[in-house]
């Protein structure tokens, strides 16, 4: 074909074998305005064809003069259901060394890959393309039978509805909540977004306050009794059962716990929450609020590392849906939150006491006051040429705070802090990310207080790292901080 000329620009095609699929191209072409020129050995057919004023000839596309014929035709569909007929038509094409485009049909696999070494350019396989367009319709009406269920369990509110997040909420979480907080007051129901723990990270911090996210604090909210429904979005991460009613439950990932919920939407094949209710909101025919698409694109796009991690088709038709509506210019300042003193004096802590071993880093930031900053210097380790896996652990006023990030797709660092640590203090988190409290007395026996916290941190400092680089299955030592 020649450079720069696109099928849409083409208007001359040839159908080489007119049966059930080669007449619906036909007509759609024809619908369409295009010159189709239509090649068929069954006369009875080409004089059908030819009283619907087509534009048909009777001829065997496997015979060579055929290939002659329709060699002004810039696009040539071989739709026959002989195999055998359709390899001989593309080979005498290509004999004649036409740059035309040869879309060909199939049988399976194996005529396919035969048919493209022969020369055709496109390969068609019905069976496949019915398998698909099968698949598309469950999915299609799948989600609609879903979207309905979830409006019955949100329309028989009497009161209130409780979006909880999981502890600590990340981008995604939080997006969540808000997109399936828009779905409940398009159904005239009032809902709150609820969360455990802080919201840290200066990030999530940044996209709460300027995208106008309300969350109310569970430990805040004075009687839980006003809310009559529970919902949990994207909570499964935490590792945390929920002691309540729960009757609405949305999340990527497959929860530890079980919950006799009326609604359960989990779909772990799905790279965020956030674009399972992106199709929610489709399905819904809502007008997407422009906050709420900003939330849910930037929470694809964090679960993902901006498409570069376990994204799937879903995840990039969802944020090609969320992007007309999303401001791109509060998510260029999500993105870019400033840096406190306190976060850039713990990442400096963390990139001079490093120590790696392989491609597993570990490093002591010291005392710490913010422990959201221990993240922001794990997340940042991450970048150094070689390293997979980083933990920087801090002691806070009578705590040791750990936090973990992986690209190791080998290793669950959430499971890894669970089994180095639950035993002895609170591990909590999943495949990429993770953390971890432990009391800072508990490798030495000795009560914490002010005159002899410098000791305990030299005395836990190695005991701390050991376990880690066990868990991480390396063994610590002196090998230099990695520069």
């Amino acid at each position: 074909m020649s450079t720069g000329v696109t099928i849409s620009s083409m208007s001359k095609y040839a159908i080489l074998g007119c049966g059930s699929v080669g007449h619906a191209v036909a007509e759609e072409l024809v619908e369409q305005g295009k010159d189709v020129l239509i090649v068929d050995k069954d006369e009875g057919r080409v004089e059908a064809l030819r009283d619907q004023d087509l534009n048909a000839q009777v001829a065997d596309i496997s015979d060579e003069h055929v290939a002659e014929e329709v060699s002004g035709q810039d696009v040539v569909l071989i739709m026959s259901s002989d195999v055998e007929a359709n390899k001989r038509a593309v080979e005498h094409i290509r004999e004649r060394d036409q740059e035309q485009f040869v879309v060909v049909r199939a049988s399976d696999p194996v005529s396919g890959d035969e048919l493209t070494e022969l020369g055709a350019d496109v390969v068609i396989n019905p069976s496949a393309v019915i398998a698909d367009a099968a698949m598309r319709s469950l999915e299609s009406g799948e989600l609609e039978f879903k979207a309905s269920k979830l409006g019955e369990v949100l329309s028989a509110t009497k009161d209130r509805v409780a979006i909880l997040t999981h502890d600590s909420p990340d981008p995604d979480a939080i997006a969540s909540a808000a997109a399936l907080q828009a779905i409940a007051e398009s159904l005239g129901v009032d809902a709150d977004i609820c969360y455990l723990g802080d919201i840290g990270h200066q990030e999530n911090r940044a996209f709460v306050n300027l995208l106008g996210i309300e969350l109310l604090n569970w430990a805040d909210v004075e009687d839980h009794d006003e809310y009559d429904t529970i919902a949990l979005v994207d909570h499964a991460k935490s590792g945390e059962a929920i002691d309540l009613d729960v009757d609405v439950l949305i999340d990527h990932h497959e929860p530890e716990e079980e919950y006799d919920a009326a609604f359960v939407d989990i779909r772990p094949a799905m790279s965020s929450t956030s674009t399972i209710l992106t199709k929610y909101i489709q399905e819904f025919d809502m007008n997407v609020d422009e906050a709420v698409a900003t939330a849910l694109l930037y929470g694809i796009r964090e679960e993902t590392l901006d498409f570069k991690r376990d994204t799937t088709p879903a995840d990039l038709t969802a944020a090609a849906y969320l992007y007309p509506f999303a401001n791109h210019d509060l998510l260029e300042q999500v993105e870019s939150p400033s840096m406190s003193p306190e976060t850039l004096d713990v990442l400096a802590e963390a990139i001079q006491s490093r120590e790696v071993q392989g491609s597993h880093l570990v490093s002591n930031a010291g005392f710490v006051r913010d422990r959201d900053a221990l993240a922001q210097a794990a997340q940042h380790l991450l970048n150094l040429e070689g390293i997979t896996t980083t933990a920087v652990f801090g002691i806070g006023e009578d705590r040791i705070y750990l936090a973990a990030r992986s690209k190791d797709i080998r290793m669950n660092i959430g499971k890894m802090l669970s089994d180095a640590y639950g035993d002895i203090g609170e591990a909590a988190g999943h495949s990429t990310q993770a953390s971890a409290e432990i009391p800072l007395g508990i490798f030495t026996g000795i009560e914490t207080n002010d005159d002899n916290r410098d000791t305990l941190l030299q005395l836990t400092e190695e005991a701390v790292k050991r376990k880690l680089f066990e868990a991480m299955g390396v063994e610590s030592g002196e090998s230099g901080n990695g520069s």
